[in-house]
């Protein structure tokens, strides 16, 4: 889908929430309607005129790399100014402000710029939930940052030792990805040993990896703007009939959760096939996360998996699978796949690792 057509999309709900025109700040949401990279730029939709916003850092590249529809405008100070003299040139009455992704020093500054000419309103998620289905050159690159993270397991296994620094395996795993195509990693690569995989988002330490520990790996690569997220557990020798019992535990939930996956379905009912599994064998109270996230030109999007979130399913959408047990002080399972929804049912994306 192209430019053009993404942002005719949006005007019906930009109508349902009482605008005339959008201030689109985030730049994930931004990047979606240009098709273009964005690095501390807005984008002004209103009335047929899209105005990129940005300052003399990026204007001769925006120039350059934007398509047609799209005009430039090079704040010569702060951004806000430059907003406010293209609302008087335009004759905004009523302008979106992206409530979740502006902070409230920019929200009171366009507020005043614009009083007596332009009404601001707080909106929320007018793009987004368009970015919830992806088209299929957006899978096409999902589903490559899926493979090489896969890659990167598979590649990382052997490095799995006792006496080898969880710090030392997240280097490795960065190196390989960027020689396999990618542009880095999509977030700071998890490698937690023994107990510190109990904890949900440990930070990669120093520690090094003891003999019959589980090591959890949660990584993901960053390929053409597009996220993949991933996690895997291996294991620095013999797996003790403890951990081996929670793996599968954790690994089965994982299979239910990603067979009730299908367009119509709710995302609660997901959840629920793995948590209610989990608790039934004896761990209920040690999945502490939600199922899932969706993930595309970030890492985490919508939608989310969880009790707490109730949306209907469909065809196109992305997101994880990552039931997970953690026994406090212990050790932690987490076993994480990354599913495309297709007509019939959940494809997975980067082939299975996780058996």
């Amino acid at each position: 889908m192209n430019a053009a057509r993404r942002i005719k999309r949006i005007y019906s709900q930009m109508n349902e929430q009482g605008v005339d025109s959008l201030l689109v700040c985030l730049p994930a949401n931004i990047t979606y309607l240009t098709g273009y990279p964005s690095r501390d730029s807005w984008l002004l939709i209103a009335k047929g005129k899209n105005v990129y916003i940005t300052d003399p850092r990026y204007g001769a590249e925006a120039k350059k790399c934007l398509g047609r529809g799209f005009s430039v405008r090079q704040a010569g100070g702060p951004l806000t100014e430059a907003l406010a003299a293209i609302a008087v040139e335009t004759k905004i009455k009523k302008l979106g402000l992206e409530q979740k992704h502006i902070s409230a020093y920019a929200y009171q500054k366009i507020t005043s710029c614009l009083a007596g000419i332009t009404k601001t309103i707080p909106t929320i998620d007018i793009v987004e939930r368009l970015r919830e289905i992806k088209s299929p050159e957006e899978i096409k690159k999902i589903a490559r940052a899926a493979v090489i993270a896969t890659d990167a397991l598979r590649f990382i296994k052997r490095h799995i030792s006792a006496g080898a620094r969880e710090i030392e395996i997240a280097g490795e795993i960065e190196r390989f990805i960027r020689y396999k195509g990618a542009e880095g990693p999509s977030f700071d690569i998890i490698v937690a040993s023994g107990p510190n995989s109990s904890y949900p988002h440990h930070k990669t330490s120093s520690r090094k990896i003891g003999r019959n520990e589980p090591v959890l790996i949660d990584m993901g690569v960053d390929y053409c703007g597009y996220k993949s997220d991933l996690t895997m557990v291996f294991f620095s020798g013999r797996i003790n009939p403890l951990v081996r019992k929670v793996y599968d535990v954790v690994a089965e939930a994982r299979n239910l959760a990603i067979k009730r996956v299908k367009p119509g379905v709710r995302t609660r009912q997901v959840d629920m096939a793995a948590r209610q599994y989990i608790a039934e064998k004896g761990y209920g109270g040690l999945f502490s996360h939600s199922l899932g996230h969706g993930v595309g030109l970030e890492i985490h999007e919508s939608p989310r998996l969880s009790p707490r979130e109730d949306r209907i399913i469909k065809k196109g959408m992305v997101f994880t699978i990552e039931p997970a047990v953690y026994l406090p002080g212990e050790f932690g399972i987490r076993l994480e796949e990354m599913v495309v929804v297709t007509r019939k049912g959940a494809k997975i994306l980067g082939g299975t690792f996780n058996k």
